[in-house]
This record gives structure tokens, sequence and C-alpha cells, in this order.
């Protein structure tokens, strides 16, 4: 059975003023389609983007510790970003893989690590964004399961995790794993409209929309797209993909 949705706790906030540009970015590690490393490469891809926030899959070492693909000292240097403290020691930077880089200054008002099922180890990260005004949005960074059935399970429990009012200024986005343009997504119809910018999957020549955003009823998609830079084709086997978000109506 679906969990059951989460409780509200309080907060009326949303998004206000202009659109907030939101990325998400499969890096597979920095390793590029000339199977070099190269973290400098894919922070040059993302400085192309601009955007606010940017959610990153695969942003960690598999093994080990997994220590981060990209250094934080070359993310400090080469960007205006930072990276949300979501790891859970000194050397990765997210959860799972799942990291997210805001820009300097922003001002993160919350952060969490979601554990969520399946046969292969998943989880998923929330980072809740907030204004000087004390207007907010989430993001939640994804990266989930290869199996059908266990996407279906992983969107019913980050659903689970908002209440009604709070899933309405959610942006869900990353990599799904869903070469389907209709299927897979049931768990979030109620709550969320589900958007594949374009085709990111495989990079040297995309043939699927495996890379998408999901978001809440308050908030309108003002525009959205795929990076398709020429670094960005050689530094991953994903392109990136971007939207403007902004408060609805």
């Amino acid at each position: 059975m679906p969990p059951h949705p989460a409780q509200c706790h309080g907060t009326t906030s949303a998004v206000g003023g202009g659109a907030l540009r939101v990325a998400s970015y499969n890096i597979r590690k920095a390793v590029g389609l000339d199977w070099k490393r190269d973290a400098g490469r894919v922070l040059d891809v993302i400085n192309e983007i601009g955007a606010d926030a940017v959610v990153l899959q695969e942003a960690d070492k598999r093994l080990g510790d997994r220590p981060a693909a990209l250094p934080r000292m070359l993310i400090e240097r080469e960007t205006d970003l930072v990276v949300v403290d979501l790891a859970q020691n000194g050397v990765s930077l997210g959860w799972h893989g799942n990291a997210v880089l805001v820009r300097r200054g922003t001002a993160v008002t919350a952060s969490e690590r979601i554990t969520l099922p399946g046969l292969e180890p998943r989880g998923a990260v929330m980072v809740r964004i907030g204004q000087p005004d004390g207007r907010a949005i989430t993001l939640v960074g994804v990266h989930l399961s290869l199996l059908r059935r266990w996407r279906r399970r992983q969107l019913e429990t980050i659903g689970a995790r908002f209440c009604e009012n709070e899933s309405a200024r959610t942006v869900i986005l990353g990599d799904f794993n869903e070469w389907s343009e209709d299927r897979g997504f049931e768990p979030l119809a109620d709550r969320f409209r589900v958007v594949a910018p374009g085709k990111t999957y495989h990079a040297s020549r995309p043939r699927a929309g495996l890379d998408r955003i999901a978001h809440g009823r308050g908030l309108t998609l003002a525009a959205a797209g795929v990076h398709e830079s020429p670094r960005a084709r050689v530094s991953s086997d994903h392109l990136p993909i971007w939207a403007d978000m902004a408060a609805a109506g």
C-alpha cells in the first residue's frame, strides 16, 4: 500500500516575485564520453546553464566512503555556487550520489536525506530555499531505480513526505530513469505535473527524456529546456535540463 500523505505543519509560504532557474544534471561521476574524468569541464557546463539551484546525480564515486567527483574547493573557485550540507561524511557531496548546489548567498532553510525503497541502494535529497520575505520553494533531487515497480514506490515515498499545501510549492527533478512518456508517474498524478524538457540520453545521440521535472500546482513552468552545448555533449552520458519556475497565477 502507498504511504499516507504527510500532515501539514503550518507553513503557508510560496514562491514569489521573479522566476527561479533550477537545473538537473547526471554527471556520471564527472567521466565524459571520452572516458576522461574532468570535474572542471562539468563545472563549465553548470556555469553555462546559469541556474540558481542545481541538483546533481552521480556526484560521488561509488566505492568506499564515496568521495566527491567534484572537489568542493574547485566548486568554490570556479562557480558562484555552494554545496548544500547533505553528506554523511566529510568526503562526499551528497546522499547516494544526489547533491544540491545553490547560488552563493541563497538562504537554505531546511535540508533532508530521504531514504527510498528498492533493490538497489537509492535515496533522494530535499532542500528548502527561503527568500528574504519569508517565502520559499522546496527542491527534491532524485535518481530513481532502473525498475519501474520500484520507481513507483520511490515516488510514492517522496510524495508522502509532503502535505498538499507544501507539495504545491515543491519541484522534484532529476534522473527518473523512465523511458516511457506516459507511464510510471502515477504516484505524482494528483498533485504534480511531470514534464520532460526534451531528450537527454544518450548525450551522443539523445533518444529518451530520462531527466524530468515534476512541479506542484502552486508553481508554473515559465520555460524549460535541455542544455546542449558542445561541452555538455561530451562531459557526461546525460545532457542537463533546466527550468524557470515561478509562482502560479
